[in-house]
């Protein structure tokens, strides 16, 4: 597995279909074969970061997941 923002493979799980990246702080979750990433918010609130990225690296597949 590797994060699509940073390249990282140091991914942890943090529940179902849930992931964390480590390197860069960036909450990964896993729905019908793509990736929804989301900023960490310091209030504990996520920001929604998907219209950063091309469909392409979203896809779960080609990111290990």
């Amino acid at each position: 597995m590797k994060c699509p923002n940073c390249s990282s493979t140091d991914i942890g799980k943090i529940g179902v279909n849930q992931f964390y990246c480590w390197k860069c702080f960036i909450e990964l979750t896993l729905q019908d074969g793509k990736l929804s990433l989301s900023q960490v918010e310091e209030d504990g609130s996520l920001t929604d970061l998907d219209d950063l990225f091309q469909e392409s690296e979203l896809e779960a597949k080609a990111n290990g997941f």
